[in-house]
């Protein structure tokens, strides 16, 4: 986290706390530690206007982590049970993933791949195209993660085009407030 603090500097102002323990009620999981750091130090809002967080309780459905994470099940069920290959790693029987972010403008999303018997923090990063059946598994927590991609260093055909077209000398992340002008 210090390095992502160091490479896109949180908001002035802290984002609002964070009901935890009825955010993991409402999933019926806990939550990996890095990705509650994060939202408690960034909040609701956008990193170099590419990667919006979703957080709970979010002023609006599209950024908000349990209303995400309820169509985004739906989605992928409906997907998959129409054919299309369950990404590798959630063929296993009680596997699943739940979004933390989604790329702006390309239907693409960020998931935690959560497998059974895994704690929280040992999840991985699953990118998943949106807009067709390609995924790609990161052997990351969504920190590092976010780190590697802001830095250029991600290993990856889906989401590296970001760095060569953004090609930032310093990284922001806008909350969802500066952006849109909705209520925080």
């Amino acid at each position: 986290m210090d390095a992502l603090v160091r490479l896109c500097p949180p908001p002035v102002d802290p984002p609002p706390v964070v009901d935890w323990a009825r955010t993991e009620r409402a999933l019926g999981t806990a939550l990996p530690a890095d990705y509650k750091r994060l939202v408690e130090t960034y909040g609701d809002g956008i990193f170099d206007e590419t990667i919006w967080l979703l957080v709970p309780c979010s002023s609006s459905d599209d950024r908000d982590l349990l209303a995400q994470t309820t169509e985004r099940d739906a989605v992928l069920t409906g997907l998959w049970g129409t054919g299309e290959e369950k990404p590798a790693g959630l063929t296993e029987a009680g596997a699943r993933v739940l979004p933390w972010a989604f790329e702006e403008g390309t239907g693409a999303f960020l998931y935690r791949l959560a497998r059974p018997g895994t704690h929280p923090d040992e999840w991985t990063v699953l990118h998943n195209e949106g807009r067709g059946p390609l995924s790609e598994h990161h052997y990351m927590g969504c920190v590092a993660f976010l780190v590697a991609v802001l830095t250029g260093t991600a290993e990856t055909d889906c989401i590296g085009y970001l760095h060569d077209v953004l090609t930032p000398t310093v990284h922001r992340f806008m909350t969802a407030h500066q952006v849109l002008g909705a209520s925080r």
